[in-house]
């Protein structure tokens, strides 16, 4: 039998840790899309929208309120971007087909050609939903199998790149962390933004994942583990990117 390697005080330094954790996400900073506006104009600044997608938000097995709830935030956040002159936006998105082997890890979800698959209509809705390039996946992570590598490679002028969508701890995460690890491997100032409020990840109680042979999955502790662990990874973390203010930009069309 395998002993537990854990200390046999980890439960009392757990506890501590995660108390400075819920510290420094209470003192997350506020920034505005002003901040981004100079650079934007310039083709700088990219948003990327991470399965914002009906499977996710409005049906099928693995919908979540808690990703549901982050809509208004998210559809706040191209708002902003837009107002400012961002027109770099890239969506990717879940995309299976029926014999995915994700299926294994995860019930069938966002399958090729149902409306699960679909950008939410929050999104599809706004007026420049045109400039929107959607980006097929097949897997957690958003480069595996797509174009985004290739993206990425002709753009080596950003400044800055904001993330938004679900789910914080898996696609988020991953898809972060690669923009920064891509950054630093090209000797790039990359900014990558996680707002805060435009992410979320799903919940399943310990006691519902025991009924159901799941593994539980806080959503709570997840999320802030994740956003923690993207931090201490160099990707910057702040509360929310407020609408810009004032005449930012005579860049409003196109």
């Amino acid at each position: 039998m395998t002993v537990s390697t854990l200390p046999a005080n980890f439960m009392e330094q757990a506890t501590h840790f995660l108390g400075a954790l819920v510290e420094w996400e209470r003192e997350l900073p506020t920034i505005s899309w002003n901040d981004f506006a100079a650079e934007a104009q310039q083709g700088r600044v990219a948003l990327f929208c991470v399965d914002m997608i009906n499977g996710f938000c409005h049906e099928g097995t693995l919908s979540s309120p808690r990703v549901q709830g982050i809509i208004p935030a998210v559809v706040a956040a191209f708002k902003g971007a837009y107002a400012v002159g961002v027109r770099d936006f890239l969506l990717p998105q879940d995309c299976h087909p029926a014999d995915a082997v994700e299926f294994a890890d995860f019930p069938p979800h966002c399958q090729v050609d149902t409306s699960e698959a679909q950008t939410i209509p929050e999104l599809a809705a706004l007026p420049f939903a045109n400039l929107f390039t959607v980006v097929p996946k097949n897997s957690l992570n958003a480069f595996h199998g797509t174009k985004l590598g290739s993206w990425l490679d002709a753009h080596h002028e950003l400044s800055a790149a904001v993330i938004v969508g679900d789910c914080t701890d898996l696609c988020v995460h991953q898809l972060a962390m690669h923009l920064k690890l891509y950054a630093n491997q090209h000797n790039l100032k990359w900014r990558v933004v996680v707002p805060e409020n435009a992410v979320q990840t799903y919940d399943i109680p310990v006691d519902v994942a025991r009924q159901i042979g799941a593994l539980a999955h806080d959503g709570d502790f997840l999320h802030l583990l994740a956003l923690y662990h993207m931090r201490l990874n160099g990707v910057e973390v702040v509360r929310e990117i407020t609408a810009p203010t004032g005449s930012v930009s005579n860049h409003q069309a196109g």
